[in-house]
């Protein structure tokens, strides 16, 4: 099912494996409470954020998703990070999440950073269906999503715990057949 992560170039972007060594990036987004905001985990020091990079490296093990660093073309700058997990190879489904350092809101990078990780995951895990909860007041998100062409499918209520109340999630979902055939370039590393 998962046979070789590869790297993407957009006309901005490079999209890459996270590695080891981006630690400092994902610790830089990870405890700015601004992304974490709406976004299920924190980390308050590099050492606690070695648990989500465990995270990064077991998706791709267990072949239940992959997530990739989203940087400037050259490779120089960390933007965050975008990928699918939870991926139900059976049903052929999986969830898209993503962050994004402040600094970069609002110029179209997770959008056009998302393009090739959603055709990646309908072309070559050949999923018929990703999905993405959002929490109600994460309007930048839903319009990330809607941007892309993903459906608003409903609320579901009160369906999980954050910081100890129960909270709404918003189901946001892209058929395979809705996708674009925009093609990128990729190189497998």
């Amino acid at each position: 099912m998962i046979k070789g992560i590869p790297t993407f170039e957009t006309d901005r972007l490079l999209l890459r494996r996270i590695v080891a060594e981006d630690i400092h990036c994902v610790y830089k987004g990870l405890s700015n409470p601004e992304v974490v905001k709406y976004y299920g985990v924190s980390f308050q020091s590099l050492k606690a954020t070695l648990k989500q990079m465990d995270w990064y490296e077991d998706l791709e093990k267990k072949g239940k998703g992959q997530w990739w660093a989203v940087c400037a073309r050259g490779n120089k700058t960390f933007y965050g990070a975008c990928g699918l997990n939870n991926a139900d190879h059976k049903s052929k489904k999986a969830q898209v999440g993503f962050w994004l350092l402040p600094l970069y809101w609002g110029h179209g990078i997770m959008s056009e950073a998302l393009g090739p990780i959603l055709q990646f995951g309908f072309m070559e895990w050949s999923l018929h269906r990703i999905e993405a909860f959002v929490e109600p007041p994460n309007k930048p998100c839903k319009k990330v999503l809607k941007k892309l062409g993903f459906e608003h499918e409903g609320t579901m209520q009160k369906c999980e715990v954050k910081d100890g109340q129960f909270i709404d999630l918003e189901l946001y979902a892209k058929l395979k057949n809705e996708l674009e055939t925009k093609r990128y370039k990729s190189k497998r590393g």
